[in-house]
């Protein structure tokens, strides 16, 4: 941005650029929620410079923050070549949220999420830790994200992750998706990530980071007519750090890096508290 916004001690913009990651480091120094690392398992490193003003817009001085809002994102592993390779696709310039910027598929929770069908339902160990530290929070919540997710992923990247099914009828959001002869699978789910927005950025979300196969995919093929994101490609690792990332997407990719390498791991939640940046894991 061209202007420098200052902000009150007690906001977090001014312990997070002045002070060095104090809770995360290697996979230790963090607070937990019933759940560490074991001796032999490291976590991504984030940088100290996570989430610097020049990732974004900042909320004007003297407004309120603003109430997070649900949203889910789905991450895709492709193994049909020497390294594993994952969907992502960048983000039109004209948007008002993370412009240009290379992401995973996703977007904010709508109503009919919480009532859409399915082929199946989520593994009991996924549901119970999606309803971690979530307050107050409709008991069908963690269903819905799921679907948002998996709706979100068929609307920008035209994929889908579901069964085979006979056509019905559909509203809002999920209508292409069931005209299209589909039923979510839930079960190829398995959550991965949870990450706040900062309360210094004019639009926050409550984001929930999910990952599934490809195999568990209708088909490689695009649907047509669908792709909200201006470029769609599969990258491996590597190709993906190379990218222009926000800084969550990067902790992610590297998460998913020693997902991918170790196996089942705590599910990192990155958050702000009383100004500073915190990582707990479910």
């Amino acid at each position: 941005m061209g202007t420098h916004t200052h902000f009150p001690e007690n906001e977090c913009e001014s312990p997070l650029i002045r002070e060095a990651v104090n809770d995360v480091t290697q996979g230790h120094a963090f607070a937990s929620r019933g759940a560490s690392y074991p001796d032999a398992m490291t976590g991504p490193v984030l940088d100290p410079n996570y989430d610097p003003r020049s990732d974004g817009a900042m909320r004007d001085a003297g407004q309120k923050s603003v109430k997070p809002r649900h949203a889910a994102t789905l991450i895709i592993v492709r193994r049909d070549a020497k390294k594993p390779r994952l969907l992502m696709g960048r983000r039109n310039r004209g948007h008002a949220f993370m412009p240009d910027k290379w992401v995973f598929p996703g977007g904010r929770i709508d109503r009919g999420d919480f009532t859409a069908p399915s082929a199946t339902e989520l593994s009991p160990d996924v549901e119970t830790k999606l309803a971690l530290t979530a307050r107050h929070a409709s008991p069908q919540l963690p269903r819905a994200l799921a679907l948002a997710a998996i709706r979100e992923t068929f609307e920008e990247a035209g994929l889908l992750l579901a069964k085979a099914a006979p056509p019905r009828p559909g509203a809002g959001g999920w209508r292409e998706f069931l005209e299209a002869g589909a039923l979510p699978d839930l079960a190829a789910l398995d959550y991965v990530a949870r990450a706040i927005t900062p309360p210094y950025r004019p639009r926050r979300f409550d984001a929930r980071f999910f990952m599934a196969e490809a195999d568990a995919l209708l088909s490689l093929e695009r649907r047509p007519d669908c792709g909200e994101l201006d470029e769609i490609e599969w990258v491996d690792l590597d190709e993906a750090l190379a990218l222009d990332l926000p800084n969550i997407t990067r902790f992610v990719v590297a998460e998913i890096a020693e997902r991918l390498a170790t196996g089942a791991r705590p599910i990192p939640f990155m958050r702000f508290l009383n100004g500073a940046r915190r990582l707990e894991h479910l």
